[in-house]
């Protein structure tokens, strides 16, 4: 066993606390209620923000309701 002069509570010089990323754990970290996916990367170009990729989506959505309205 190491004698109390050994065992001071100074972190060595290499441990830089401000270089620590805080990261959330347990329940409720993820407060996101949105859906995670995977983009190719072809796609990915040509929609850089998940607000690009809702935008189209919704577009999307929106042609396809009122293509079948019209039939």
């Amino acid at each position: 066993m190491k004698k109390k002069s050994e065992m001071d509570d100074e972190l060595r010089p290499e441990y830089d606390l401000s270089q620590l990323k805080v990261v959330a754990r347990g329940p409720g970290r993820n407060k996101s209620a949105g859906v995670t996916v995977t983009l190719a990367p072809d796609v990915a170009k040509s929609f850089p923000t998940s607000k690009a990729v809702n935008e189209a989506l919704r577009l999307l959505v929106k042609v396809a309701k009122d293509s079948k309205a019209s039939v």
